[in-house]
């Protein structure tokens, strides 16, 4: 028995899921998430491990900012492969991401073997607390997410890379909801305790200007606290 598994890797992929889902149907494929959705990829491969699968091909679909790379794919089930105990299936994994339907079927044909001796799911260099000023946090609840909140990110993303901040200035992190849902997409600043409402792509790229590098926040958006 041969089984085939989509893996969303970017919490966008998890926000499109019905497309997901019907690609896999296109393929004889189920889906799973490599973050922030259900099933994880771990409890997918043990189900189809459990349902007597001798080889899983994983292929990792990539559709929106901030998607961990390909290697990580590796990483997640390398790790599940030495972990499980009892039947053990092959695991073929996709040697690039796909990051449109038409680029499924050739990037499903061309995989490598797990081994086992992949890098497992510590560091040296993961250790520590990251040294960021700032941590902005980007609701991706299902409002926010209605309402655009990944252009949001994205917009964010891009002007703080073209402002040259980097890691010792920011910390991006999607989240869940963050509750005051009327205003979405809404997006936070900490340490600053600052919130933003109705944060369009124009309004992400003046927060960035403005607040995450200039250090002034920006009224027009500014929620009250």
């Amino acid at each position: 028995m041969t089984a085939r598994v989509l893996v969303g890797m970017s919490v966008t992929d998890v926000d499109r899921r019905d497309d997901l889902l019907a690609w896999a149907h296109d393929h004889g494929a189920s889906v799973a998430f490599l973050q922030m959705g259900d099933p994880s990829l771990a409890a997918e491969l043990t189900r189809a491990a459990d349902e007597g699968a001798q080889t899983i091909t994983l292929a990792g679909v990539s559709l929106g900012p901030i998607a961990p790379g390909q290697s990580w794919l590796r990483r997640i089930a390398a790790h599940w492969w030495r972990e499980r105990t009892g039947h053990r299936p092959e695991i073929h994994v996709a040697t690039r991401l796909a990051t449109t339907r038409d680029e499924l079927p050739e990037v499903m044909d061309e995989t490598r073997p797990i081994t086992g001796t992949e890098p497992g799911l510590t560091s040296p260099a993961w250790e520590q607390v990251p040294s960021h000023v700032r941590q902005v946090l980007i609701c991706r609840g299902p409002r926010c997410t209605a309402k655009d909140a990944e252009e949001t990110a994205k917009a964010v993303i891009l002007e703080a890379m073209e402002a040259g901040l980097g890691d010792d200035d920011l910390l991006i992190t999607h989240t869940g909801c963050q509750f005051p849902c009327n205003q979405a997409p809404v997006l936070s600043v900490q340490p600053d305790d600052v919130w933003y409402g109705a944060v369009d792509a124009a309004a992400a790229r003046a927060i960035v200007h403005d607040h995450l590098t200039a250090g002034r926040p920006v009224e027009a958006n500014r929620l009250p606290r």
